[in-house]
């Protein structure tokens, strides 16, 4: 199946069916995930909340293909990700899905402009495009005038929006943000809140993001409760 063969057919950028996760030590088994069905639709907000250990992460982490389920199904922009081979999976994180970490990640050696193009000179996109898309990008985020510093030099709300243009810069079917807020203040906590929300309003991006901040969750779409591994509660977030 091509990556891009059911693009346009499905209405969900990604979809879990009887997701589970067991994690094995000895004769023991922990379950992280246990039959977790989830649909993510295009251009929702979505937020993931539970105590430590609730599964989170875990959800996340499979959902961004960086690790495998013990059974269940994943689709990302109606592809079944659960047969595709190491390079086609690693082709399909890389067009497909965005990630923004708590640490934000950014390679510090080199600048602002490069770090938002380095995803796309993965996928070969020219030289020009994706220099202009990233320009495209930090104008977006206010930051084309640091264009060419270092990440160092930037504050931590400003490195975490180019990390949100990194994220961004392949135009992704899924954004997924672990913690993203956790190394801010609870001012700049809200600003990248409010940015993630007009990004799925004004570009029809999706974005799933794992949060302990029930405050920053209710401006999301909808709020997905997890606990002990299961989805024990959903709501939709009104206005």
């Amino acid at each position: 199946m091509a990556l891009q063969a059911l693009s346009e057919e499905v209405g969900y950028a990604a979809e879990t069916i009887g997701l589970t996760k067991i994690y094995r030590t000895g004769t023991h088994e922990v379950y992280a995930l246990r039959d977790v069905n989830l649909k993510i639709r295009r251009g929702e907000f979505l937020a993931v909340v539970g105590p430590s250990g609730s599964g989170k992460s875990t959800l996340l982490n499979l959902l961004g293909t960086l690790d495998k389920p013990t059974s269940g199904k994943i689709f990302i922009d109606g592809v079944d990700v659960s047969n595709l081979d190491g390079s086609r999976l690693a082709r399909l994180r890389n067009e497909k899905i965005g990630f923004v970490f708590q640490a934000y990640n950014l390679v510090n050696r080199t600048s602002v402009l490069r770090n938002v193009e380095l995803p796309a000179m993965v996928l070969g996109i020219p030289p020009a495009e994706r220099r202009r898309k990233a320009l495209e990008l930090l104008r977006l985020m206010g930051l084309e005038d640091k264009a060419h510093r270092k990440p160092v030099e930037l504050s931590g709300g400003e490195q975490q929006r180019v990390a949100i243009a990194r994220a961004l810069i392949n135009d992704p079917a899924l954004v997924l943000a672990d913690e993203p807020t956790g190394n801010l203040d609870s001012k700049t906590g809200r600003s990248i809140f409010e940015l993630l929300r007009r990004l799925c309003r004004e570009r029809g991006a999706t974005v799933v993001v794992v949060t302990h901040n029930l405050e920053l969750a209710a401006m999301t779409d909808r709020i997905v409760h997890l606990r002990d591994g299961r989805i024990v509660r959903e709501e939709v977030v009104e206005g």
